[in-house]
């Protein structure tokens, strides 16, 4: 019997890049990034780089602090001492014995609802007037916004000179046509209207928005209007409000939640007097906090006036549903 012997070739070695491992070991591998990806991550990269400090200070100056004190407002806290958590006593307190608390928000609503009104309805009016082509309307409109510029407490303070009783420039105008000016911030009857009448001048943002808006309404719009036969006031009333509605709709808002929080004014030319005539509730929750050393009832405070403010912000906008209107929806 014969043997053969077989010589055979011994296998060549694999290439581990082949293999079963090494493809799962290839495979496992993440690709290298495009220049577009690097590009992305280093946009995203510098992105939360330069939002970081406003995220620091709105956890550390808004969050927080609003988080703080809706604890504090469950507390009795003068500021110094450790609060002392006392439950709802604040706004038993608040809603049932407290002289000032239902007065004070009587006078701010009243500030409110006559500001908003009067204001909004000027600041219109002044838009559609300087949306014409009157003469020198550019100077025009630099002069009505720049009061909405200049303001704070020397605007208030020039203004608490010119309702002056004796020397104020108003009642000087008034007796040039022989009307005997009142008493202005020193009469229980005039001092809210006149801080109101104060309010106006700074309708000038207001005034800007509108002006906006109006150089947004569609021409062809107007143009079918008077083609139809409608005369001014009907084109106003028919066209152009229908569509700055949301203008509208804004400036309402935000001169609502700006004078449900009015505070500067009756501190500087009033103190809150002549009888707490202009005592509003931003000088109530003021007065609470700082001057009676009361943190924790101000901090409840506070939140009821937030509280407020945000329900007030969703009727006016559940209000609006049916009555704004906005283009191409």
């Amino acid at each position: 019997m014969t043997t053969e012997t077989t010589s055979r070739t011994p296998p060549a070695p694999r290439d581990p890049r082949t293999s079963g491992t090494g493809r799962a070991a290839a495979g496992s591998a993440a690709p290298r990034p495009t220049r577009w990806q690097r590009l992305r991550r280093s946009e995203s990269a510098a992105f939360y780089l330069f939002l970081a400090p406003w995220l620091v200070g709105l956890v550390g100056l808004t969050l927080g602090p609003m988080l703080f004190s809706l604890y504090a407002g469950f507390t009795r806290w003068d500021g110094v001492n450790s609060p002392e958590w006392i439950g709802l006593d604040n706004f038993r307190v608040m809603f049932g014995s407290d002289p000032d608390f239902w007065p004070s928000f009587g006078r701010t609503f009243l500030y409110a609802g006559a500001r908003v009104v009067l204001g909004v309805a000027l600041a219109l009016a002044l838009a559609v007037a300087l949306n014409t082509r009157l003469p020198g309307r550019t100077f025009f409109r630099t002069v009505f916004f720049l009061p909405a510029i200049v303001t704070g407490v020397p605007m208030f303070v020039v203004w608490a000179w010119m309702f002056d009783p004796d020397l104020g420039i108003l009642n000087y105008l008034l007796s040039t046509v022989g009307i005997e000016g009142p008493a202005w911030l020193g009469d229980t009857t005039w001092a809210l209207p006149a801080l109101v009448l104060m309010s106006l001048t700074a309708t000038g943002g207001t005034m800007i928005i509108f002006l906006a808006g109006l150089q947004g309404v569609p021409m062809e719009l107007r143009e079918a209007a008077l083609v139809d036969g409608a005369g001014w006031w009907h084109r106003f009333r028919a066209v152009t409000v229908p569509i700055i509605s949301p203008v509208i709709l804004f400036n309402v808002l935000m001169g609502l939640i700006a004078s449900l929080q009015v505070f500067a004014e009756p501190f500087v030319m009033t103190s809150g007097g002549p009888e707490r005539s202009t005592y509003v509730f931003g000088m109530y929750l003021y007065n609470e906090a700082f001057w009676y050393s009361n943190v924790g009832y101000a901090s409840a405070l506070a939140w009821v006036q937030f509280l407020v403010i945000v329900a007030l912000t969703f009727l006016v906008l559940r209000f609006a549903r049916r009555r704004v209107h906005y283009l191409g929806s």
